[in-house]
């Protein structure tokens, strides 16, 4: 049975602190790899939370290993731009009717 999880990235070692973000390298292929995860329903809501560097994921996954597997798959993660920073299951309490 899959699980929501809440997912943060960080930047890693190699992201160019004086590029934007859709400015670092590999952008194009990293986007169309968390899209691809998107529309397969894995990532159910991901961005940038404020300026901390940080990226929130919510993922439908069975376990975080899953999540670790597919998210070494990405190539912002393949070259040390992006890493993960944490992972914990997410019990959902709230929930507006309009989503």
């Amino acid at each position: 049975m899959k699980t929501l999880f809440a997912v943060v990235r960080t930047r890693g070692e190699a992201w160019d602190a004086a590029k934007p973000m859709r400015s670092q390298r590999e952008w194009s292929e990293h986007a169309a790899f968390m899209n691809g995860l998107a529309a397969q329903g894995f990532i159910v809501l991901g961005g940038p939370l404020g300026n901390s560097g940080d990226i929130l994921l919510a993922i439908k996954a069975n376990d975080e290993s899953e999540i670790r597997l597919a998210l070494q798959q990405d190539p912002w993660s393949k070259s040390g731009i992006l890493e993960v920073k944490s992972s914990q299951p997410w019990t959902i309490l709230l929930e507006s009717p309009e989503r």
